[in-house]
């Protein structure tokens, strides 16, 4: 199952699609993810999580900018994935994602992975 997130805010800024496969779950977020849009990224990441997936991935290769809010977003999807005991993935592309994980010193807590843009699978 596929679905896409087409509420406020305009989507010009951000889209979300999620979907759910017998081996887990995908968020893939393209755009800019900032105080305005982290609310709805976390809140697809949550109603994957609520399934208790084995591993739910978050593609972020499609985002332009990433502020302190979708750190956030992050930061607590992570948390309750652990609660849950479902493994969360988080796949980054650009240094406009890197880098606001690593100065936060979160890329090892997240369990960032680096891959191509594009690519759509992990590679560490």
């Amino acid at each position: 199952m596929t679905t896409t997130w087409t509420g406020s805010p305009p989507s010009e800024l951000m889209t979300v699609t999620t979907e759910r496969t017998d081996a887990g779950a995908r968020v893939v977020v393209a755009g800019e993810v900032d105080c305005s849009t982290a609310p709805r990224m976390g809140a697809c990441i949550d109603s994957l999580l609520a399934a208790e997936p084995a591993e739910v991935v978050v593609d972020l290769t499609g985002v332009t900018f990433l502020d302190s809010a979708g750190l956030h977003a992050l930061v607590t999807a992570h948390a309750r994935a652990q609660a849950l005991g479902v493994r969360l993935r988080v796949l980054v592309a650009t240094r406009a994602v890197l880098r606001p994980i690593q100065v936060t010193g979160l890329e090892s807590v997240l369990g960032v992975e680096r891959v191509q843009p594009g690519a759509g699978v992990g590679v560490a």
